[in-house]
């Protein structure tokens, strides 16, 4: 289950991000070589930065990708490196849970609630936010996941087939 979610992820991001990079060329080639700037490329992009930004720290979450300062922790006898790790995952579910997905679900349910459409697009603004409970959940998943890993392990990668 893990593996199809983590190569899932790793798809939407590689094509949210191909799409972004064509918008963005997009808008250059309008505005300047064209001198007629398209009106929708810049609102794209931006809700584009906004979806691969979050769905990108789930994926940096599950590959361990997050700075962390662990001068400390590595000194540290391995099973107070393991309860330090798991200390560190349960701080993320509990920020998950209150910020991004009660947090994310309020927003969302407000902005579609209150029917706000974006300015381009005329879509409603809600499914913009609707990223933030989905990488919430997807942040406590992972974090169980690491929780039953072994914090020495090396980081898992899904270039790999393993």
């Amino acid at each position: 289950m893990t593996r199809i979610i983590d190569k899932t992820l790793a798809g939407l991001l590689v094509t949210l991000m191909a799409v972004m990079v064509v918008t963005v060329s997009w808008q250059v080639i309008t505005r300047f070589l064209l001198n007629s700037p398209s009106s929708y490329t810049e609102e794209l992009s931006t809700y584009l930065l906004i979806w691969i930004s979050l769905l990108g720290a789930a994926y940096a979450l599950r590959v361990r990708a997050h700075l962390g300062i662990d001068v400390l922790v590595r000194r540290l006898p391995k099973t107070q490196k393991r309860s330090v790790h798991v200390f560190a995952h349960i701080v993320i579910i509990i920020f998950s849970v209150v910020a991004l997905v009660f947090g994310g679900s309020w927003l969302v349910y407000v902005t579609l609630d209150l029917n706000q459409l974006s300015a381009a697009f005329q879509v409603p603004i809600g499914y913009v936010y609707l990223v933030l409970p989905i990488s919430g959940l997807l942040m406590i998943y992972y974090s169980f996941v690491a929780i039953r890993e072994n914090p020495d392990q090396e980081s898992p990668t899904l270039l790999s087939d393993g």
